[in-house]
């Protein structure tokens, strides 16, 4: 089988760095980059997508609220159609650092908290999908499973890639649960690897609550700011090409 491995990258700030880009940069297949929203500046943005061009890395927009004190994980009560500008706004600064090395985007993703509202709201959902789709219709929506989403990216023409996060708990409906509970985030590398090779060999992950679930993804994420990303990236690694998997790229997944 064929899959993708992406990660979110570019989410230091400043003088402030966040992961191990350049050593996740030799693992993975597709980058999602922090549009300077809830991470990232102008030159770490130039430095990541010039790192992605070298690394001939699948280039994302990883949009986010604007809220750099909290890294985008947490709600913001903002008005629909501001936020939309909003994902336009981000968008068009990523597409500006690719064009100006010759690079492009081919996807994009909804980060933290405006990701996980985005998810479980069609009303929200739709909207914010409409702004992608008047950005440039072909781009990919990465997203974790969402009815939501998938239903607006159906009505306004985008392709979906549905992306297994492996180092974050699911509820029974496939969301992602809240991060303030307890081991929501998948911290146990060997714990991981078990995840991925269920998904790999089954389908299914294993929900908060126990039951499993069918998963039909053709990418698996992981956390660039999560504690030992890179060790964890190459294990997930081993283990898709240990069973006869091959990395590429998301935009080559998707017809």
């Amino acid at each position: 089988m064929k899959i993708d491995l992406n990660a979110d990258l570019g989410e230091g700030f400043g003088a402030y760095r966040m992961g191990e880009d350049e050593a996740l940069m030799q693992i993975i297949s597709s980058a999602n980059v922090a549009c300077g929203f809830h991470a990232g500046d102008p030159l770490i943005m130039d430095s990541t997508v010039r790192l992605a061009m070298a690394g001939g890395i699948d280039l994302g927009a990883h949009v986010g609220f604007p809220d750099l004190l909290g890294f985008g994980r947490r709600k913001m009560q903002i008005e629909t159609r501001e936020l939309a500008t909003y994902v336009i706004y981000q968008l068009g600064a990523l597409a500006g650092f690719a064009a100006a090395i010759g690079h492009r985007m081919t996807h994009m993703s909804f980060h933290g908290a405006l990701g996980n509202m985005a998810a479980a709201d069609a009303d929200l959902a739709d909207p914010l999908i409409a702004a992608v789709a008047a950005f440039d219709s072909r781009l990919i929506i990465s997203s974790s499973t969402s009815r939501a989403i998938e239903a607006a990216a159906e009505r306004h023409g985008l392709r979906v890639a549905t992306t297994f996060l492996a180092d974050r708990a699911y509820d029974k409906s496939g969301l992602l649960v809240p991060r303030q509970l307890p081991d929501s985030v998948i911290k146990d590398p060997l714990k991981v690897r078990d995840r991925v090779r269920q998904l790999l060999d089954e389908g299914t992950v294993t929900c908060y609550t126990g039951e499993r679930i069918k998963i039909d993804a053709c990418s698996i994420l992981l956390h660039g700011d999560t504690a030992g990303s890179v060790e964890l990236a190459r294990g997930i690694r081993r283990e898709i090409e240990q069973g006869g998997g091959e990395i590429v790229p998301v935009s080559h997944l998707i017809p």
